[in-house]
């Protein structure tokens, strides 16, 4: 008898503009995971609404990430590719750990503060309410590790303490139906997967900036969907600093944009940055950027087209989505089923 893998959950928000951050922080980890784990990838929807979205661009933004998981080496079949509003388990937990979940612990999450700036009276409860989904998103599927990039950490912290305090308000009860699935009780306390040399990747204008879809400029980030010329045109236009590249690791840490370009060029090559400083450590910028230019190109160029491909058949990505969440229903539901139970509602 096989032993069973530890289940994975993760996803990645349909926003548009997916770009190499998205890929090196998140969507080639999935891939790597596939081997050892059983593993559920989710286009999350219902997260993305917590900004304004336009709705036509919303439908072709699931497709887009669908296409992307797809694209770099998610295999639908083995694994769980969906979308998030297909289930409705993630409302409904979402809900019972609202009432789990304390004020205090909310207001100490720095993304919405980050998010939402000077106009926090603005933004919407969903944004403010973001990380109680999560949590509800990772635990329906009893998940126990969660590949996240350094800013969703204290998320994930949260996730746990959410489970945590669940497992012992409801402890009594959890032991009296027998439903201890974990030895922390019901729900298992996930684990944060964070490698690699570029788990958090800068902006090309601004080192000190995480790449983000919504910066206003495009030449802030590498789009998988853009092409070779302009993949070369932006690494050509990132900002760096008059001085070769370093010979140590040590001596980049005070050199944002050098750091950033060494860590791009680390992860893509599945190198250590120091081996990058070895080959290119002493030379200028001139000689390192067409290098790293190239390497780009090679590992986005298959992605790109493949995701062209298939985004020209929505059909069949949408059957993709429908499959996946029939699929991840089979497995939340019975879960949520026992939280009604453990929480006392009836049916």
């Amino acid at each position: 008898m096989s032993e069973k893998k530890p289940r994975v959950f993760s996803g990645v928000q349909p926003t548009g503009n997916l770009h190499l951050g998205n890929y090196l922080g998140a969507i080639r980890r999935f891939v790597e995971l596939q081997n050892d784990h059983e593993c559920i990838y989710c286009v999350v929807d219902m997260h993305a609404i917590t900004v304004w979205q336009d709705p036509a661009e919303l439908t072709r933004n699931i497709r887009e990430v669908a296409a992307a998981f797809i694209a770099a080496g998610v295999d639908a079949e083995q694994h769980i590719i969906f979308n998030q509003s297909q289930v409705s388990g993630h409302a409904e937990l979402a809900w019972v750990f609202n009432c789990v979940a304390r004020i205090g612990w909310l207001n100490r999450m720095t993304q919405f503060k980050e998010k939402a700036g000077k106009n926090r009276e603005k933004a919407s409860v969903g944004l403010y309410d973001y990380p109680v989904l999560m949590a509800a998103d990772i635990l329906l599927y009893h998940a126990e590790k969660v590949p996240v990039g350094e800013d969703q950490k204290q998320h994930l912290e949260l996730t746990r303490d959410i489970a945590q305090k669940f497992n012992n308000d409801y402890g009594p009860r959890i032991r009296e139906l027998g439903l201890n699935k974990f030895d922390e009780g019901f729900f298992p306390l996930p684990e944060p997967v964070i490698a690699g040399p570029a788990t958090r990747v800068m902006s090309l204008k601004d080192g000190t900036k995480k790449m983000s879809k919504s910066d206003p400029s495009d030449l802030s980030r590498i789009n998988l969907s853009d092409d070779a010329d302009a993949i070369a045109k932006k690494i050509r236009k990132a900002k760096t600093d008059p001085h070769p590249l370093p010979e140590t690791v040590e001596e980049l840490k005070e050199r944002p944009e050098a750091d950033n370009l060494v860590g791009i060029y680390a992860a893509l090559a599945g190198i250590s940055k120091q081996d990058v400083l070895n080959e290119f450590g002493g030379k200028g910028f001139a000689e390192f950027k067409p290098k790293l230019a190239e390497l780009t190109v090679e590992t986005l160029a298959p992605i790109n087209a493949e995701m062209k491909r298939l985004l020209a058949d929505p059909t069949h990505l949408d059957a993709i989505l429908k499959n996946g969440a029939e699929r991840a229903r089979a497995i939340a539901d019975p879960i949520w089923r026992d939280v009604k139970a453990i929480v006392g509602f009836i049916g």
